[in-house]
């Protein structure tokens, strides 16, 4: 279920930057260009961190739920205006699946550390 509605998303995303501004939120995300869309990353991730602090005090887990889906949301509207998608991301994370966090975090250093002497 959850690749179908990411690809579902990607492609609606896809759509709207043909879109004229005033036909849709996204479409007016992207007319406003990449610092627009970079500040709701940034006002979600900050709701986000918020919500968790409201709701580790409480039962109740759909404020955070819903900061994060908001946060999700604006970076795949990010990823799509930047030319990518959900894929990228998942295949991504499925390479990273199975390593562990320091493992991973070593094999991007000396990726980065060879692609400097290049």
């Amino acid at each position: 279920m959850s690749n179908n509605i990411l690809s579902e998303l990607d492609k609606v995303l896809a759509e709207r930057k043909t879109q004229s501004p005033d036909s849709s939120y996204v479409a007016s995300l992207y007319h406003k260009g990449l610092d627009q869309i970079l500040k709701k990353i940034g006002e979600e991730a900050t709701e986000t961190v918020m919500a968790a602090k409201d709701v580790a005090q409480s039962d109740n887990k759909q404020p955070l739920v819903y900061e994060v889906a908001d946060l999700w949301f604006h970076t795949l509207v990010l990823l799509s205006q930047q030319g990518s998608s959900s894929d990228a991301i998942l295949s991504e994370l499925q390479k990273r699946f199975g390593l562990s966090g320091h493992e991973e975090k070593a094999s991007r250093s000396k990726n980065n550390s060879s692609s400097l002497k290049n």
